[in-house]
């Protein structure tokens, strides 16, 4: 692991979601950027000494040194924005497999080329936007896949917080100072940080992909430096119309993240805050609802369902999906054996890259006079 040590939120959550499923065992670390932080984080994990390291060049490189099955398999990548290329080229040119956490890099200059690094190496890179793992998105993916909704016309996506509701960064509440910090977090502040897991979703379940958008962004809170509210329209490969918005100005709202998708012959609704329900809203009989668990099920929704029917799934399993199909897929390439195609549904470089240039173009609409911008 590089990043993730004492203080940090999202490190913890990678740690918990990939020890979840028994597949992954953390055994070295360059928890942080301060040789002594690092030291006492990995103590804290009870990582041997001797694998803590103070840099992730150190890590790498004395990792490699070790070996093979003794060696770490994998990096993973869970420090801020700024400090993702870095240790992926590294570890990509040296030979381990990398999950990042998203958004995939600082700027599209780097994403673009890590997604080259990516190719290059032949390795398997994933990209942590967890909410494709819940069972019931994976559900309304093959929904929409199979034809079950007919042709999609309308996509309405949105993702409310309110927890910057106030300029939270001038106090020392460390989220919220590199996240509104553009020479950490990059160009964008909500639209980079929660925006991206919009767009992820809608192309994701839809498998579509956004081919214009006309934004409007906007930065509420006063002196605030990066956004903290947007609202997009979309329009799409197919002729569908979208709405995306995300706003972390939203006072009250948790981490309401929902999404409907409109077809022909039915409307599909998740919401994240519900995870174990998908609604599905037929043209010509009654609703349904969906549940995890329950019923017939698609193969996909199903292979991802560790709990019998009413134990809710969240946040955490969802992660934990992406980090036990990484696992499969690397397994299987040690082993030289063919891995289920079931396991190899996990975001990649490419789906990062996506992500960057929405969050470019988004931007960039936002400042223009122009209606449109094609991504």
């Amino acid at each position: 692991m590089v990043g993730g040590g004492r203080g940090a939120f999202i490190g913890g959550v990678h740690r918990m979601a990939a020890a979840i499923d028994g597949e992954i065992e953390l055994v070295c670390g360059a928890f942080s950027s301060n040789p002594e932080k690092s030291r006492l984080s990995g103590k804290d994990f009870y990582v041997p000494a001797d694998r803590v390291y103070g840099s992730y060049a150190e890590m790498i490189e004395k990792e490699k040194q070790l070996p093979e099955g003794e060696r770490m398999d994998f990096v993973s990548i869970v420090t801020p924005n700024h400090v993702h290329f870095g240790p992926a080229k590294m570890a990509l040119e040296n030979g381990f497999h990398v999950v990042c956490d998203k958004p995939l890099c600082f700027d599209l200059d780097e994403a673009e080329a890590l997604e080259k690094i990516v190719e290059e190496s032949g390795l398997i890179f994933a990209l942590t936007h967890n909410y494709t793992g819940y069972p019931m998105v994976k559900q309304a993916k093959a929904m929409v896949a199979n034809g079950d909704i007919g042709k999609v016309r309308k996509v309405v996506v949105e993702y409310p917080q309110g927890w910057l509701s106030t300029l939270l960064e001038s106090t020392d509440q460390k989220q919220a100072a590199w996240r509104t910090d553009p020479a950490r977090s990059g160009i964008a502040g909500a639209m980079g940080d929660i925006g991206t897991h919009a767009e992820n979703l809608a192309e994701y379940i839809t498998g579509l992909k956004i081919e214009k958008l006309c934004a409007d962004i906007s930065t509420i809170v006063d002196g605030r430096l990066l956004d903290d509210d947007g609202n997009v329209l979309l329009r799409f490969d197919n002729g569908a119309r979208g709405v995306l918005h995300a706003s972390q100005i939203a006072a009250g709202e948790e981490n309401n993240l929902n999404i409907r998708v409109y077809g022909e012959k039915a409307g599909l609704q998740w919401h994240q805050m519900e995870p174990n329900t998908l609604t599905v809203k037929w043209q010509d009989k009654p609703t349904e609802l969906l549940r995890t668990g329950v019923g017939e099920l698609y193969p996909s929704a199903q292979s991802h369902t560790r709990l019998p029917a009413g134990h809710p799934e969240g946040y955490l399993e969802a992660f934990a999906s992406i980090y036990r199909n990484f696992a499969h897929c690397v397994r299987a390439r040690i082993e030289g054996k063919k891995v289920d195609p079931v396991y190899e549904d996990f975001p990649t470089v490419s789906d990062g890259v996506r992500g960057m240039k929405f969050i470019y173009k988004v931007i960039e609409s936002g400042k223009s006079e122009e209606k449109w911008t094609k991504m």
